[in-house]
């Protein structure tokens, strides 16, 4: 009798697409919800190194919340490349410019750091109405 441990493949994965509303959500909570359904561990056959996920729309992105004093102390940062170059924002003043990099930061923080984190990011859509252009692929509603 052998006994060996299965690994997944990639085309083993039938991807799945989930709808989540991110209306009056918490940040970090939401986030680590949709960074684990994009790294497949809900699913029975996942293993760390194949992209066994699913995909995920996220609407109402500007309806998002954040807990305590995190709207004017959480800051983003990026570099140009220059000298001096160091720029910054608060969380409130990037919700106004551009409320998808709010949760697309977040769940980037939370997936792996190699080729495999940036594969499983592509999968995520964030929009911050309540339209998407991804009907036709019928995403479930996902309740977290």
């Amino acid at each position: 009798m052998k006994k060996y441990t299965y690994s997944a493949k990639s085309t083993d994965n039938k991807d799945n697409w989930f709808l989540v509303d991110a209306d009056g959500a918490v940040l970090g909570r939401l986030a680590s919800l949709i960074a684990g359904r994009l790294r497949g561990k809900h699913n029975p056959l996942f293993s760390p190194h194949v992209d066994t996920g699913d995909s995920i729309v996220v609407i109402n992105a500007e309806k998002i919340t954040l807990t305590g004093k995190k709207w004017d102390q959480k800051t983003y940062h990026h570099h140009s490349g220059y000298m001096g170059g160091l720029k910054s924002i608060t969380a409130r003043k990037l919700l106004e410019k551009r409320p998808e990099d709010i949760i697309r930061f977040a769940v980037k923080g939370m997936l792996p750091k190699n080729r495999l984190g940036s594969q499983l990011l592509k999968k995520l859509k964030v929009y911050s109405g309540n339209e998407h252009p991804h009907a036709a692929q019928n995403p479930e509603a996902l309740n977290l």
